[in-house]
Formats: C-alpha cells, sequence, structure tokens
C-alpha cells in the first residue's frame, strides 16, 4: 500500500507500461485503500464496474484508477445525482465528452465522488450521502464542490481524481486538502455532449492531483473541442506534460488580499499569502503588494449570485423533468435558491450576465501590468462540517416558506444573507476566475499551527496555462508537499 501511494498517476502509468505491475493489482491496491479509509471520511459515494478493459488499453494513463465527480461527469448506466436524491435513481445514458476521453486515456474508473447538491455550495454535506470530510481532520470540511475527489486524494485512494469547477470547486477542495488543483481557461476543455456550456460557460472539467505534472498531463487527454463544443479554443503549442520543468522566466506578480465579501480574513489566509509571496521573491519574480484590488468583488459576488441563483432554479426544473421527483427531492437549501432564481427578473439575470464584461476588462488592464493576480485560495481555513448550516429558527422559517410556496420572499428575509456567508464568506476569491474565464491554479504552500492545509491562488492571463503550469513546478520543486500526507 505504501508503494502505491508513493506514485503519482504518471508514475503507475509508467509501472503498467514497463511490466512491473498490472492495472488488475492497481485497481486492488485502490479499493483496499478504500475500504481501510472511506468510512471515515466519506470520498466515495458510488461503487463502479470499471466499464474499460482490465488492461486500460495503451492510452497515456492505461491501468490507473480513477474517480469522477458525481455531478456533470455522465457515465452511461448509472445515475449521475449531483448529490440529490431527485437524481440518485435514474441512469444515464450516455458519457460526457470528457468521461470519454478519460476512458479513452486508459483510466479505470472504479467509483463516484460525494459533492453538494447541484454543486451549489464550497462544502460538500449533501443530505443524500451525508458529508465528506477532510483526511487531515475528519471534524472539518474537505471543501467543494469537489469535495469528495479532493478527500480521496489527500487520503490515497487515487493520486488524482476528476473534478469541475464553476466557483471555485477545484481550488477550495485543492486548498483545503493540501492539493494542488488548476481551474482551465473557458472554453478549453469540452462540457458536452449534453452542455455546450456548463453554466453559461463559467464551468469547466479538470482535475485535482498531489503532482504538477499529473494535472498538466490530464489536461493534454482533456483539452481541445468536441463535435457539439459552441466555439473553437486555442489549442496549446506543445503538450502541457512538457511545460513542466521549464523555466518561467522572472514574473510580474500583483497581490492582494483583501475583499469586501468578508473583509477580515483569518490571519492564517493572510500568512499562507504573504509566505507565497516572499518564496516567490526568492525564486526571482518581482512581487508587489497592490493598492486597489483590480476588480469590483462586492459587484461580482452580487453578479455571480444572481446568475448562481437562476441557474439552481434551471437545475432544479430540469431534476424535476428528468427523474419525476417532486419538491421532496431536493434539500431546502436548494429549494430557497432556486425560488431566488425564479424571482429574478429576466433583465436583472442578463444585467449580471452582461456585466461580468466589466470584470473581463478590469482584470485585462491588470494583466498589461502584471503577469499574475496572487491572493488567498480562502479567506479561512477549511470550516467544521456543519459550521455552515443554518440556525434552527431560520430553517424553520425557510421550511415554513417553501411549504406556504412562499421561498421567494425570503429575498426580504435574512437568509439570503445567510446562504451569500455560507457560498461566498470564507471562499471570496474564487469567482473572480470564474466569470472572467481566466485560468487560476491554488498551489499547497501553507499549513496551519493545528495542521490545516490552505492554498495560495495564482491568476492568469486567458490561455496563461503553461506559464502557470510552469511556476507551480518551480514552487514544488522549491517547497515540496509531496511527502505532506495526513495522518489518516
Amino acid at each position: 500500500m505504501d508503494d502505491y501511494r508513493d506514485h503519482d498517476a504518471v508514475g503507475l502509468a509508467e509501472l503498467v507500461r514497463d511490466g512491473q505491475v498490472t492495472p488488475a493489482e492497481l485497481l486492488d491496491a485502490a479499493r483496499a485503500r478504500a475500504r481501510e479509509v472511506n468510512g471515515r471520511i466519506n470520498a466515495i459515494v458510488v461503487e463502479v464496474d470499471p466499464p474499460a478493459p482490465a488492461g486500460g488499453g495503451d492510452g497515456p494513463f492505461a491501468g490507473v484508477p480513477f474517480l469522477l465527480k458525481d455531478l456533470g461527469q455522465d457515465l452511461a448506466g448509472y445515475p449521475t445525482s449531483g448529490g440529490s436524491r431527485a437524481l440518485a435513481t435514474t441512469p444515464v445514458t450516455e458519457n460526457a465528452t470528457v468521461v470519454d476521453r478519460w476512458l479513452a486515456a486508459g483510466l479505470v474508473v472504479f467509483g463516484k465522488t460525494n459533492t453538494p447538491e447541484f454543486g451549489a455550495k464550497g462544502i460538500t454535506e449533501p443530505h443524500l450521502f451525508g458529508p465528506a470530510r477532510n483526511p487531515w481532520d475528519t471534524d472539518h470540511t474537505p471543501g467543494g464542490s469537489s469535495g469528495g475527489s479532493a478527500a480521496a486524494v489527500a487520503a490515497g485512494i487515487v493520486p488524482c481524481a476528476a473534478a469541475s469547477d464553476g466557483g471555485g470547486s477545484i481550488r477550495i477542495p485543492a486548498s483545503a486538502c493540501g492539493l494542488f488543483g488548476l481551474k482551465p481557461s473557458r472554453g478549453l476543455v469540452p462540457s458536452g455532449p449534453v452542455a455546450g456550456e456548463a453554466i453559461g460557460g463559467t464551468a469547466t472539467h479538470g482535475v485535482v492531483s498531489r503532482s504538477v505534472r499529473d494535472t498538466a498531463a490530464m489536461l493534454d487527454v482533456l483539452v481541445g473541442p468536441s463535435p457539439e463544443s459552441p466555439y473553437l479554443a486555442a489549442p496549446p503549442l506543445s503538450p502541457y506534460a512538457g511545460e513542466v520543468g521549464q523555466d518561467p522566466g522572472p514574473l510580474r506578480i500583483g497581490v492582494w488580499t483583501g475583499s469586501s465579501i468578508n473583509p477580515d480574513p483569518h490571519p492564517e489566509a493572510l500568512a499562507a499569502a504573504r509566505e507565497s509571496a516572499a518564496l516567490l521573491t526568492s525564486l526571482g519574480h518581482e512581487v508587489e503588494e497592490l493598492d486597489a484590488a483590480p476588480f469590483d468583488d462586492a459587484a461580482l459576488a452580487r453578479d455571480f449570485l444572481t446568475s448562481w441563483f437562476v441557474y439552481v432554479a434551471h437545475a432544479v426544473a430540469e431534476a424535476k423533468a428528468f427523474g419525476g421527483a417532486g419538491d421532496g427531492g431536493f434539500e431546502p437549501d436548494t429549494l430557497v435558491m432556486a425560488a431566488l432564481g425564479r424571482a429574478t427578473s429576466p433583465v436583472d439575470f442578463v444585467r449580471a450576465v452582461e456585466s461580468r464584461q466589466l470584470a473581463v476588462r478590469r482584470m485585462a488592464a491588470f494583466h498589461q501590468r502584471y503577469d499574475l493576480l496572487l491572493t488567498p485560495s480562502t479567506a479561512t481555513p477549511p470550516p467544521r462540517v456543519g459550521a455552515l448550516d443554518l440556525p434552527p429558527a431560520l430553517q424553520r422559517a425557510q421550511r415554513g416558506l417553501i411549504k406556504a410556496r412562499g421561498a421567494g420572499l425570503l429575498r426580504f428575509t435574512p437568509v439570503v444573507d445567510q446562504l451569500i456567508s455560507e457560498n461566498l464568506g470564507w471562499v471570496p476569491y474564487t469567482q473572480l476566475a470564474n466569470l472572467t474565464g481566466l485560468p487560476a491554479m491554488s498551489v499547497p504552500l501553507h499549513w496551519t499551527p493545528q495542521g490545516l492545509p490552505i492554498g495560495t491562488q495564482l491568476v492568469g492571463r486567458l490561455g496563461a496555462e503553461a506559464v502557470l503550469l510552469r511556476l507551480a513546478a518551480q514552487l514544488e520543486q522549491a517547497q515540496p508537499w509531496w511527502d505532506r500526507r495526513p495522518a489518516l
């Protein structure tokens, strides 16, 4: 087991190619580790019979065990629950495009991972499956919405797992679990065949991993349009895997740690950013503290949540049509968000979508002067499981209004403020990259005195994945995190 956990996905694939280990042996090791730890972290919620031959074909990851996220990553013959009771028993009939690409790469899918209902929170505590827990401290969340995937990787079940990111859902759990997580540029990875652009182009697929080279090689597997893609994204000039180990050159990096959503970030979040800035300076980069935010994060949060609530309303309606569920198939918080979405006027929704362009323009101006923006990945260390639940009195008010079909009135109550705090209070930094389409990564460079990870986010220009990967590999070499493992 220790030998299995000593290798990343690229390393395991090399062992298979060299004949030193068989895919069946790797799958046995992954399942054995899952049996050992999954009862404590609740990362894997669906077991899958590998849909590919045991040999995994001849792809770059042939024979390597892998986990899908149970949201937007359809595997034919299995439900994609999205963490919702409404979809938990209805199988899908075709694979998602990214799933086909992972299978073609030879990955052996043996499970699906825990996620909040419809990925609508930065924590992973669905009523359907129960909370996922952080391997570094199981009293705390692994983040969300790719929390189950991140917990599985941090616990050593797999070296790399599927994830997706619509508001930080790769970077938040990567930060919470001490992993590397990269959100690619808009349009680089396809969303089909069901969705042309997931959540209006703000969401994308990717992975969470323990090594930078795994993420780079996985990105090579995923990039490029499919026939149903709505537009053609510029392909990389060379494979991303080849960027790892290349000199990024001296970069100019602007640092911003403020947040109008959370005006008092935790000292450990500030320490993570400060220490990362010092490390980057020591590596020859020009790092400068910004006098003001390069974008209006309060306006960005309003735009994000306005469109997010409308998306949740659409997701609930689609789930009801697909699975035949009524309101009883959904969590109260989801029904509230859906009601707020339905209460949003079409003009307000279009305004929220169109006003993203202001953030795009401001970040374009920022990137004329700086190569990267550095922020903490999250404003606090990972919260305790259950810490973001609504207080009992608000839960009762919530249930009463839902029952009376008056949930839209909740926009005039403290419930909305609580939902905003719950969704964005500890994660105010990540939505920028989604709404602007920019690539961004969380790098694990800091642990609190209590042993909880908290990452550093770096946001690049559109199409700057190569720069981010080169820099991440440089940081990985300068301050290695591979051997840091939870005691689980």
